[in-house]
């Protein structure tokens, strides 16, 4: 997975109620076993994987040592709904603090990886950065428990 650097918008952070963008870099991601999931800004791509959410909040994963690390590529956005994606990602980031939102209005990201239009990706990394899941798409019942079952696996190391 090449390294990307993303500029424009970025990191969302959340400080005392005020949120600011700060440029961000997947290089930054070693440290943490994580899953990083690259979305399209479109309700339809968050569906998609939205049954890892639930099962990833359900497994109640040790915030020092996982982070969801979540990419939403807002140039893949249905014109004119930017503000309201902006707006959505802001509330997910309240309700969860220990969450990493990344905004990237050029699509730098998808570019980068290759990852489909209007899609959905889902990679898993290892708490050294190193890819050990990816699935660029919707994943199945069995593939959430896969994912699942691998994070606990990663964390235990």
């Amino acid at each position: 997975m090449p390294p990307v650097g993303i500029a424009d918008r970025g990191e969302l952070t959340l400080n005392k109620d005020e949120f600011s963008y700060k440029n961000w870099n997947s290089a930054q991601l070693a440290g943490k076993v994580r899953v990083l999931l690259h979305i399209a800004g479109r309700t339809s791509a968050k569906e998609k994987n939205a049954t890892l959410i639930e099962a990833i909040k359900s497994a109640k994963l040790p915030h020092d040592r996982y982070q969801t690390t979540t990419i939403v590529n807002t140039d893949d956005a249905i014109p004119g709904s930017g503000m309201f994606v902006r707006s959505s990602i802001e509330s997910n980031k309240k309700l969860y603090p220990w969450s990493q939102f990344i905004v990237d209005s050029n699509g730098v990201a998808r570019n980068a990886w290759q990852l489909k239009e209007e899609g959905s990706a889902v990679i898993v990394l290892d708490k050294d950065g190193r890819v050990q899941w990816v699935k660029d798409g919707a994943l199945t019942q069995q593939e959430v428990q896969q994912v699942v079952d691998l994070l606990h696996k990663l964390l235990s190391k």
